[in-house]
């Protein structure tokens, strides 16, 4: 994760140092060494995909890009902030790994579930969240599209809505291999925790809007930064409108920087008529600056 870029970009390279240095262990050798499920831990994976977003950013920023908005999808919103500059990336770095921790603190190992509902519309997709309530917390978590919902909450609950959304011709129900039921109300503790580390964070007046996970809308003030980041823990991520309000205000190209291609996916399913671009290697950087005519 994020290898190429760190032996090829200088800038990039620099944000991986930087990470080591905040953290005090080499995050940097866990991204491109492993072990894998090391990484795979919530704690760990967080700040490693925050530090490879982040040095995508800067090679890019480095041939000249510059962003008119920007948006996260969850942790990213981190990221995006980061390059808004609303957040230094030492905290960013910081609180995400603690955010990783908390998040998986939250609920007991084994009493969560998150499942990928497609080929639905959220409003069935509530209703069946609404009806498999009965047996436990289940909710919408990320409304990434149209057609993709992903619920959370208690294991019992989120199997009964798949099974609900089976019998609602669902296209496909994916039964996710995650630690935590993230982005619901039993995020609840964590939420709590988290907000006694970011009181304690600078947040600047952002220098370009960001759109935010949790209320879909525009915001330029530190103090916005700081709420939404707390309120989006517990609470769905709304990327759907989010791509839609971005669409809205004439935004017509997206650069998807960081690990994979996932948001790209998502913004398609959104819109046919948007370009899409995305850095997370030395190939993928000279094709966005190519096709950016940086």
């Amino acid at each position: 994760m994020g290898k190429s870029l760190f032996e090829t970009s200088p800038v990039a390279r620099e944000i991986f140092e930087r990470a080591d240095a905040a953290l005090g262990f080499s995050l940097s050798k866990l991204c491109f060494e492993g072990p894998e499920d090391e990484l795979r831990l919530t704690a760990n994976t967080q700040p490693a995909i925050l530090a490879a977003s982040v040095a995508a950013l800067s090679a890019l920023e480095a041939r000249g890009a510059k962003a008119d908005f920007v948006a996260g999808h969850s942790l990213g919103e981190y990221s995006a902030l980061v390059c808004a500059g609303s957040m230094r990336f030492e905290d960013a770095v910081r609180t995400v790994r603690r955010r990783g921790e908390f998040m998986q603190e939250a609920v007991p190992s084994g009493q969560g579930a998150m499942a990928a509902l497609l080929g639905l519309a959220i409003e069935v997709v509530e209703s069946l969240c609404e009806e498999a309530s009965s047996v436990g917390v289940c909710a919408p978590a990320n409304i990434n599209s149209p057609n993709q919902t992903v619920i959370a909450g208690n294991k019992a609950a989120v199997e009964r809505a798949a099974e609900l959304a089976r019998l609602k011709g669902a296209k496909r129900v994916v039964i996710l291999p995650v630690s935590a039921p993230f982005h619901c109300k039993l995020m609840g503790p964590a939420a709590e925790r988290l907000a006694a580390l970011l009181i304690e964070i600078e947040f600047k007046d952002l220098r370009v809007p960001l759109i935010t996970n949790v209320d879909a809308r525009l915001i330029t003030s530190g103090a916005e930064a700081r709420d939404s980041l707390l309120r989006q823990v517990a609470s769905p991520v709304k990327w759907s409108e989010s791509v839609q309000l971005l669409i809205g205000q004439g935004v017509g190209r997206f650069v998807e920087v960081g690990p994979g291609k996932v948001l790209s996916g998502l913004v398609r399913q959104i819109s046919r008529d948007c370009r899409l671009s995305n850095v997370e290697d030395a190939q993928s950087l000279d094709a966005a600056a190519a096709s950016l005519e940086l």
